[in-house]
């Protein structure tokens, strides 16, 4: 017998599925859903006894429930309907007439398909009170593919299969089902907001690391929210797709309360240490663990330790709850608190769907997130309390320094003003030694060439003095013929001393040439550029050079050739100024050949050769009219690579000390870089020989 005090405290529905009655069979035959039939062979068994123990060995449950019963007055006159609400798939008859279907059990030749979802469906089935009314129920279920492999009817509540709803069952259930979709909205929309906030927190205060872990803590707390919603919510889901929202909710949630510990951890300023690491690894695995075995207590067990661990925390660090931490240590408690009146208020009712339930679940969701919230508020505060200390201090330090600052400028004036002037007077000493230096160079050089032009001015000068002997002889010779009256033999003779005279001439010329061209190397440049034959300037040098150093060492001897190119033009230069260079270039390979023949290598023969050419193709910013290019080549002793980018520098030689100043190649590379707009380079290797190159633009050329 049914009456209307048999109805759920909130709603109008009364589980039939546990009361006493109930038959069942396995197997099946659409007769066992008539009225009158053997039930021989029959056992009692209620729907909410169900477990995966009936199952054959495919994992399919098949079989019929039948029960007798009989609604009393007390439901008035309105007839009552029935409610189905499991991923079962079963068919309902009444009477022996089939009154709903929920999902499909391939009863009536189509395939079978298992429910869209848990929420209810309400059948009108017009059962009215005071008659008695025979239920037949054909159910189909599964084993789930997820461990711990129960029926997926174990997944809802056995209590669900099948209940009788009262007259006004859908008008109850409504606000029900709208209080529970804004409630789960609201708290996700909370989470969802706060992680936001304390994701941009911390991206934006790095240095605050406790802000990451509150930012991934309530960002864990939001996607479980997100995944129950989902899974409660769906009008059409399968049976595997809310497993795995309800895996990853519990995923999620795992995350989200083994973060706890953590932040307390580090709020309190407590170090991490290794027992908490391993208590957290262990909580984790055995939390995950526990949803895939059978029994409630692998999930309660872990979390109840998780919280005794947070309350030690709380308990053992009373002394530092001081400002911030307080929000988080209140905010855990206030949760718990909620959390113990939730489950008096289950216990009382064995409903979710009590009076204010909603409400207590948000203080159990909210408590701790809104928590975290309060405490990066107060954070902040003290922390721009602590720069505003900070900035009052360094506006009462910079006071302070001002006047010293003040002060001490004064003094740094003065000394500034002390030791410009001193640097002023070093500048003009270095400018005046720098001069020196380069004159020093200049003479050196003048002094290696003043040997080879007293070699090659000899030679003129012994024509000059044997020629005017000769002509001497023959005046004497001349004055005889004429006495004798032998004119013609007179004629002859002064036509011997004419020629004698114009070599007299030539061999002078010869001399003078040579004497100007020492005082044009020896004084200081016009820098006024002239057309040059550059094949005539590198013969003089190169005869200049290898005379000098004989004459300066008897023992020296070298090879050298020549290589010119007749078809050169004349070019604009400052002849002093690449004589300079040219002589420089010769000295030193001469020097290299001399030192590597002190090596006594066997066949070693030293020579130098001097080439030019001309580079008939324009290029980039160094002349329409192309280049000459002039080549001293030698086979001496060579420049490492180590040091061959330092060669031009300033002051840096290879000789020994008090063999040369060092400002040969840097005086020569400033002169053709900077001088003439040409390039110096070098091409060598440790023992293989040296090549300069010097590159000049001929630009607008003269023809002759």
């Amino acid at each position: 017998m049914l009456h209307s005090g048999m109805y759920d405290k909130t709603l109008q529905e009364i589980y039939i599925n546990k009361l006493d009655g109930w038959l069942f069979k396995k197997g099946n035959d659409t007769v066992w859903a008539k009225n009158d039939i053997d039930l021989s062979g029959w056992k009692k068994f209620k729907p909410v006894e169900l477990s995966a123990e009936q199952a054959d060995k495919n994992g399919k449950f098949e079989g019929w429930f039948r029960i007798k019963i009989k609604p009393d007055t007390s439901f008035g006159d309105k007839p009552l309907g029935i409610n189905l609400s499991s991923w079962a798939a079963c068919d309902v008859y009444i009477n022996g007439e089939l009154k709903a279907s929920n999902g499909n059990t391939g009863q009536n030749g189509t395939p079978f398909r298992e429910p869209g979802s848990l929420h209810h469906s309400t059948y009108p089935a017009n059962l009215v009170p005071g008659n008695e009314y025979t239920i037949a129920v054909y159910v189909v279920d599964y084993l789930s593919p997820f461990p711990p492999r129960h029926l997926k009817s174990a997944d809802g509540d056995n209590n669900d299969l099948i209940s009788i709803a009262g007259p006004d069952f859908n008008s109850t259930l409504i606000p029900v089902i709208i209080k529970w979709t804004n409630y789960p909205a609201a708290w996700i929309s909370v989470c969802s907001i706060l992680s936001l906030l304390f994701w941009l927190l911390a991206f934006q205060n790095r240095n605050e690391k406790n802000l990451r872990l509150i930012a991934l803590c309530t960002s864990f707390f939001a996607l479980n929210l997100l995944c129950i919603t989902i899974h409660n919510s769906a009008q059409s889901i399968t049976y595997f797709s809310a497993a795995l929202y309800s895996y990853s909710a519990s995923l999620f949630f795992i995350l989200y309360t083994l973060l706890m510990p953590l932040i307390l951890a580090k709020i309190f300023k407590r170090k991490v240490t290794g027992l908490l690491k391993i208590f957290l690894a262990a909580y984790f695995i055995i939390s995950m663990a526990g949803l895939f075995l059978p029994g409630a207590v692998w999930v309660i067990a872990p979390l109840f330790a998780l919280i005794t661990v947070c309350i030690y925390y709380i308990i053992s660090s009373r002394k530092r709850l001081k400002g911030p931490p307080w929000a988080i240590a209140a905010g855990l408690l206030i949760s718990l608190v909620w959390a113990l009146l939730f489950f008096f208020m289950f216990a009382k009712y064995q409903s979710f769907t009590f009076p204010y339930a909603p409400l207590f679940i948000s203080g159990v969701y909210l408590s701790f997130p809104l928590s975290l919230m309060v405490y990066v508020a107060m954070r902040f505060k003290e922390i721009i309390q602590e720069v505003q200390q900070h900035a009052k201090q360094v506006v009462q330090l910079s006071e302070e320094k001002r006047e010293q600052a003040l002060n001490q400028q004064k003094i740094l004036q003065e000394e500034v003003n002390r030791q410009t002037a001193e640097i002023r007077i070093s500048l003009e000493n270095l400018k005046s030694a720098q001069a020196q230096l380069i004159q020093s160079e200049k003479m050196a050089s003048l002094g290696e060439l003043t040997a080879g032009i007293a070699h090659e001015i000899q030679n003129p000068l012994n024509f000059v003095n044997n020629f005017s002997e000769v002509n001497k002889e023959m005046l004497d010779e001349a004055e005889e013929e004429i006495s004798r009256g032998n004119f013609d033999e007179v004629k002859n003779i002064l036509r011997d001393i004419k020629d004698n005279s114009q070599k007299i001439n030539h061999h002078g010329k010869r001399a003078d040439a040579i004497v100007k061209g020492m005082l044009q190397h020896s004084r200081k440049s016009s820098g006024i550029k002239e057309l040059t034959d550059i094949n005539a300037l590198c013969d003089e040098y190169l005869r200049l050079s290898y005379h000098g150093l004989r004459a300066k060492d008897k023992s020296f001897n070298a090879k050298f050739e020549t290589d010119f190119d007749p078809s050169l033009p004349k070019i604009n230069m400052v002849p002093q100024e690449i004589g300079r260079v040219i002589l420089n270039l010769i000295n030193n390979a001469f020097y290299a050949t001399n030192e590597r023949k002190k090596l006594n290598e066997k066949d070693y023969e030293p020579y130098v050769t001097v080439s030019t050419r001309r580079v008939n193709y324009p290029l980039p910013g160094r002349g329409a009219g192309g280049e000459v290019e002039i080549r001293v080549k030698d086979n001496g002793t060579g420049i490492p690579s180590i040091i061959k980018d330092k060669i031009f520098q300033p002051f840096f030689t290879t000789k020994p000390t008090g063999s040369g100043t060092g400002l040969g190649l840097s005086l020569a590379y400033d002169i053709i870089t900077k001088g003439h707009g040409g390039e110096l380079s070098v091409e060598s290797g440790e023992g293989e020989g040296c090549l300069f190159k010097i590159s000049l633009p001929l630009g607008i050329i003269n023809p002759t």
